[in-house]
């Protein structure tokens, strides 16, 4: 579902099966119908694998360097769709954020240099360890991808590459059914909490030692 009045769910309450997000991708960069793609194109291609996809559009470009900024407006639709994947819910996205869509010239251009690097990534991932990919296991990835998007929303120094590789694994893990890769992203949220943290602490303390200085 996506919009404030859109329902996007298949027939009978379930939706239906999509392909491999780079398969997607491609298709969607082959498809000259249409002169814009937009987040709920992507979302009813993927079905019932939108959760992960969304997740993992919104995240990567907080791995790359990007301009000051991007990671609050990226952050903001991780912290709605976290909070929806622990509470259990279907994946929603107000409409101001669901229509945002790129020019099909554009999409085409990104894609052609996406696919290829996630289709290799999707060919190491398959289905295993299913106890960390199915409730109650998803809340709980859904409460540590809410953590992490909050973190990566405030404005902390390096504080949004660790996080948004954390997210990467898990939204990898919940598209493949890999619990190998929510594993792996579990373990990369440690990280990220322990590096944040040192980072916050080392502000902290630097603030903290300057108001002495100019204090005393």
């Amino acid at each position: 579902m996506l919009g404030d009045e859109a329902d996007l769910a298949a027939d009978g309450g379930e939706r239906k099966r999509g392909g491999r997000l780079s398969e997607i991708l491609a298709s969607l960069a082959e498809d000259t119908s249409r002169e814009r793609v937009s987040v709920a194109d992507i979302f009813q291609a993927m079905g019932d694998r939108a959760f992960g996809a969304l997740i993992l559009i919104f995240a990567l470009p907080n791995i790359i360097p990007s301009p000051p900024g991007t990671s609050a407006l990226t952050g903001a639709p991780l912290v709605f769709l976290s909070a929806q994947l622990m509470l259990g819910q279907s994946p929603w996205l107000p409409k101001l954020i669901a229509n945002r869509s790129v020019a099909q010239s554009d999409f085409s251009a990104i894609a052609s240099r996406v696919s290829p690097w996630l289709a290799r990534g999707e060919r190491m991932l398959r289905p295993r360890l299913g106890f960390l990919i199915y409730p109650p296991a998803e809340y709980l990835t859904g409460f540590l991808c809410l953590i992490l998007s909050i973190i990566l929303i405030l404005p902390i120094p390096l504080g949004n590459i660790l996080p948004a590789i954390a997210i990467c694994l898990f939204s990898f893990g919940i598209l493949e059914r890999d619990g190998l890769c929510v594993l792996l992203g579990m373990v990369m949220f440690a990280v990220s909490v322990t590096v944040v943290a040192g980072v916050l602490f080392a502000l902290i303390k630097g603030v903290i030692l300057l108001l002495t200085t100019m204090l005393f």
